[in-house]
């Protein structure tokens, strides 16, 4: 967050950091991203990154980039182009950010890639962290960064009583993160080893504290409160959804719908979708003015975005009377597959069940 530096590391925090240092370069996963200094590289990864398990990132960065291999190539890109290639990774609005992004860089003078933590901070959705991770690992600025796997970190080593959602929890976590990479002789490889570490001993489970480098300086470990740390945040109730999906089958086209700009996931293409309780329609999701007539159910499909758990009756069904009307037209199969679609409409392709007929 870049911040003046509240006081100077203690002796114990200086041993600690240089342990944590050793034992990444020794311990550090091979992933990717770790095999560049290219900023735009780097950006991308923690785009996708954030709130995404790794082994789920690394083949679409592999495929992001060698579909968007530079900064120009990405602004240059169709947002229907972007958005098909982060389709399924979820949270859509980090790739159409990213393209907003992209552009805004190279339309600004020079057109230059933002090389300091101010600049970056400057470009649409990059946040403090975002910022924190290029600047020091791409051009070893010492800016300070805070995920969740840091956060977990610094609660236990430091005995963090602050809820984790709560404005404490948050000023404490980056204060200690200014402080600490203040003066680190390596600002990038010091943020990415405390990520490591929360990642991989740290862990929010079963941490592997016998393995962790700073294991002496923890005050957690020291009182008998890992477990305990970091102060869990309050869950959302869990909200259960049913839908109803038709697959609209007519000589070689299926019916879609591209959801609005207003919408969760818009950009991405969706088959007409209703919301339903039990048998009894309650409120038309995105079928109007769509007239449908039911042939035959055909399945159902499960999906979970956030704290909602919905699941989806699929239904092969054809147009009863009247044309198909915007939002909703006819594409060919073979322009279908290639859109960027929903994660549960991938789902019902990978059953099988959107295929033509």
């Amino acid at each position: 967050m870049l911040v003046a530096p509240m006081a100077k590391t203690t002796r114990v925090e200086t041993r600690a950091r240089a342990l944590l240092l050793v034992w990444f370069e020794r311990e550090k996963r091979a992933l990717p991203w770790r095999e560049t200094r290219d900023p735009f590289a780097i950006w991308v990864s923690e785009a996708m990154l954030q709130q995404t398990q790794v082994e789920t990132v690394i083949p679409y960065f592999r495929r992001f980039l060698g579909l968007f291999p530079t900064v120009e190539a990405l602004a240059r890109a169709p947002l229907e182009d972007v958005l098909a290639a982060w389709s399924g990774l979820g949270y859509y609005r980090r790739a159409r950010t990213l393209h907003t992004a992209a552009r805004a860089i190279v339309e600004s003078p020079g057109g230059r890639f933002p090389s300091t933590h101010a600049a970056l901070l400057e470009l649409p959705g990059v946040g403090p962290y975002t910022a924190g991770a290029v600047a020091s690992i791409a051009f070893d600025e010492h800016a300070s960064l805070v995920d969740g796997n840091v956060a977990r970190v610094f609660a236990r080593w430091f005995a963090i009583d602050s809820a984790q959602e709560s404005k404490a929890f948050r000023d404490e976590t980056w204060a200690i993160a200014d402080r600490l990479v203040a003066d680190v002789e390596r600002p990038g490889e010091w943020n990415q080893a405390l990520m490591e570490l929360g990642a991989t001993v740290c862990t929010p489970r079963d941490p592997q504290c016998d393995a962790c480098p700073m294991r002496t300086g923890c005050r957690a470990l020291a009182t008998g409160r890992v477990a305990e740390l970091p102060r869990p945040k309050v869950r959302r109730a869990t909200i259960a959804v049913e839908l109803s999906t038709f697959v609209v089958h007519e000589n070689g086209t299926l019916v879609v719908r591209e959801r609005a700009s207003t919408e969760r996931m818009a950009g991405l293409f969706e088959l007409p979708t209703i919301e339903t309780s039990g048998s009894e329609l309650i409120a038309v999701r995105s079928t109007a003015p769509l007239r449908l007539a039911e042939i035959d159910t055909l399945g159902s499909v499960s999906h979970t975005i956030t704290h909602h758990r919905i699941r989806t009756r699929v239904v092969s069904a054809r147009v009863a009377h009247g044309s198909v009307e915007a939002p909703f037209r006819r594409v060919k199969q073979a322009e279908f597959v290639r859109l960027p679609l929903t994660g549960m409409t991938k789902k019902i392709v990978a059953r099988g069940w959107a295929n033509g007929a």
